[in-house]
């Protein structure tokens, strides 16, 4: 076994780094190798690698709720050339997704490095062309260019509200199932495909009340193509504005789903406005006051791009400015995974767009290759609800959407 790593004072040395094993970065990864970029191996200079800060293979899927079964997951997108498996519909999708994609890494022998936090980017020096150094718990890496795919799972969204609720609170990436909610009144905060979960598995053993910020929106229609390309639009055109990213079901609102329909089933959907405050006991709006024994904060994530910040990318709207996947303000770095890419087949053509812009700016590591064709900008397209097709609100990089 070829073992990789950069633990001593001199940095490693590749053309293409990858922050991130999830589905994005292995999209990357894939297009990396076949566009010719080898693997990279310790010791050698070029190449890339792909660092990965979980012990384990899956992303964020391997810390999703037991309760999360492939029934009822929105849809994970077949990753390049690796068709996922039928899974059965009962199996946790914690366990399924990454048996997928550990088998993945080891089908296409990809350098993946794990566990590596990476702590910070920075240039090597001032000069437009020169190399980023990529500052981790286990070393420093020197890359040619980065492809940023560190997702969303890792920065939970927590509003804040005035006051102190004293019972029990947790956000949705602590949710465990409904067990511990067996007999309770439980909150659910927030208007996404998260938030529907939760109260479809909760209203079954509990009393639940739903809040959101606004009205929610329901799509009943067809999510065609054509649909989905102008809803990816007005993500995309946010980012190209570097202002922060919403989420697709912001923009689609929720459609038909396993979870949609039992919740239904169960009378959970009917959704009352914010509250104005936190109380000891619960939440207020006025002098009315709710009595609650858990609050469950279905709020969303923000991506993980923190350790981006000694490059000076965010924009004076607050999120980083894309043209494409790239980096307005550095063409040596890609965001997959972000923005309209957010979703499993975002993520799958974010990957391959990234690669593409690479190559012209590294130069072709293998001449007469042909180009993978494909769009340059991520666009993913919204489809029925199956495993192995997206629909939208895909509950792994759903952004924050109260």
């Amino acid at each position: 076994m070829t073992v990789y790593g950069a633990t001593n004072s001199v940095p490693e040395r590749v053309d293409v780094l990858v922050v991130g094993a999830g589905q994005a970065g292995l999209s990357a990864a894939y297009h990396l190798h076949r566009r010719g970029f080898a693997r990279h191996r310790t010791g050698l200079d070029g190449g890339f690698v792909v660092l990965d800060a979980n012990a384990v293979p899956g992303g964020a899927w391997a810390y999703r709720s037991p309760s999360l079964r492939m029934a009822t997951v929105h849809g994970v997108h077949d990753l390049p050339d690796a068709e996922l498996p039928p899974p059965d519909p009962d199996a946790p999708a914690r366990e399924v997704v990454p048996e997928y994609f550990a088998a993945y890494e080891v089908q296409h022998a990809l350098p993946v490095v794990r566990p590596v936090a990476v702590r910070a980017v920075r240039a090597e020096s001032e000069r437009p062309d020169s190399r980023l150094l990529v500052e981790t718990d286990r070393g420093t890496w020197s890359t040619r260019a980065l492809i940023n795919a560190t997702g969303t799972w890792t920065r939970p969204f927590l509003p804040h509200y005035p006051g102190r609720f004293a019972g029990r609170q947790l956000h949705y990436a602590e949710y465990r199932g409904p067990e511990e909610f067996t007999g309770k009144r439980v909150l659910v905060v927030g208007g996404g495909a998260s938030a529907v979960q939760v109260l479809s598995e909760v209203a079954a053993v509990g009393e639940t009340v739903w809040v959101t910020r606004s009205e929610p929106v329901y799509h009943d229609g067809p999510f065609t193509p054509e649909y989905g390309r102008a809803v990816v639009a007005k993500v995309e055109e946010r980012v190209r504005q570097g202002l922060p990213p919403r989420s697709v079901v912001s923009v689609t609102g929720l459609g038909p789903s396993v979870a949609y329909r039992r919740a239904e089933e169960l009378g959970a959907l009917h959704r009352r406005p914010m509250f104005d405050r936190l109380t000891e006991h619960g939440v207020a709006w006025g002098d009315e006051e709710l009595t609650v024994d858990a609050i469950v904060w279905a709020t969303g994530f923000r991506p993980e791009v923190g350790h981006l910040a000694p490059l000076g990318l965010r924009s004076p709207g607050g999120g980083i400015a894309l043209t494409g996947t790239r980096a307005t303000a550095d063409p040596r770095v890609h965001l997959v995974g972000y923005g309209p890419s957010a979703s499993t087949v975002g993520a799958n053509r974010a990957g391959r767009a990234a690669v593409n812009d690479l190559v012209k700016l590294l130069g072709d590591p293998a001449p007469g290759r042909p180009t993978i064709a494909g769009p340059t900008v991520a666009s993913p397209t919204i489809a029925g609800p199956r495993v192995g097709s997206p629909t939208p609100g895909d509950p792994v990089m759903e952004p924050a959407t109260v």
